[in-house]
């Protein structure tokens, strides 16, 4: 029986073990508190408690007879969590026939909204992308001296149900920005769990993919038609210098780098269609849904 060990079961983990445990997969993996543990065990997951910013590593034995790894957890001031802990046992676990790494876009940096592609130069701006890219390389180099068949997979801004313009809106925190010319990509979650099973079932040790949809959008047009869908009269339009005003430093980086992410590798390379190609579908499905 295959089974997936996952680093970090959250949002978009859980959206790919749930698929493959519907296909028989054993799926195991951590989190960082006892109480979701106990809610991933009710749920039928295996969950350990890994919480590194507090001292917490599982026995390195929980790798033994893992066939399928994934990582989505983030990189910290010190490097990658995980493989501080895990690097020696991941390379040298001879059963695993399949490693993912969930990155970001962020890598790119600014490209002054053209587009960019896998073999585009990562020139991150921000700190925290500047520590994917030394983890994303960390990843790469157990594929090249261990043999590890690592895969990593840049992801653009993801969004699901419970986590969309849908929510933000019900929530009164929806505003929209005008910012003429700076878009941003997305992806749903389901889509980002349908490229990993076709890498899954197509590997390409050391590749690296970019998951966003096809439609670089404006957030205002986003929050628009999250209203549209709600019934509900869009928050009035506010300059980019009024919002930033209010911002707070985390949020104003999200609006420092400006780029068009292509999608090509993951239709050509793997056969991806995804089934919420811009972020219409993708708010009609979790609206039809809720």
């Amino acid at each position: 029986m295959p089974h997936l060990f996952a680093f970090g079961l959250g949002f978009s983990a859980l959206a790919l073990a749930g698929r493959l445990k519907a296909k028989g997969w054993a799926v195991s993996g951590t989190c960082r508190s006892s109480e979701k543990a106990d809610r991933l065990r009710a749920e039928g997951f295996d969950a350990v408690v890994f919480d590194p910013a507090n001292g917490v590593s599982p026995d390195a034995g929980i790798l033994d007879g893992v066939s399928h790894v994934l990582s989505s957890i983030a990189p910290d001031d010190e490097g990658d969590p995980v493989l501080r802990d895990f690097a020696d046992a991941l390379g040298d676990q001879a059963s695993i026939r399949w490693a993912g790494y969930l990155s970001t876009t962020g890598v790119y940096g600014d490209s002054g909204g053209a587009w960019v592609d896998e073999s585009s130069p990562t020139e991150p701006s921000l700190a925290r992308a500047r520590r994917r890219v030394t983890a994303e390389n960390a990843w790469l180099d157990l594929q090249r001296d261990n043999g590890l068949p690592v895969h990593v997979f840049r992801l653009a801004g993801i969004y699901g149900p419970g986590r969309s313009a849908l929510d933000a809106v019900r929530a009164g925190r929806a505003r929209r920005i005008d910012r003429p010319g700076h878009l941003f990509g997305r992806i749903h979650v389901d889509d980002i769990a349908a490229v990993l099973e076709a890498s899954i079932d197509s590997p390409a040790p050391g590749e690296i993919y970019n998951v966003s949809d096809d439609e670089p959008a404006a957030p205002a047009d986003v929050t628009t038609f999250a209203c549209e869908l709600l019934g509900v009269e869009p928050p009035p339009l506010i300059s980019f210098e009024e919002a930033a005003a209010t911002m707070s430093p985390m949020g104003r980086t999200f609006w420092e780098d400006n780029r068009k992410v292509s999608n090509r590798r993951i239709r050509e390379e793997l056969g991806v269609e995804l089934a919420y190609p811009t972020y219409r579908e993708g708010l009609q499905a979790i609206h039809a849904q809720e």
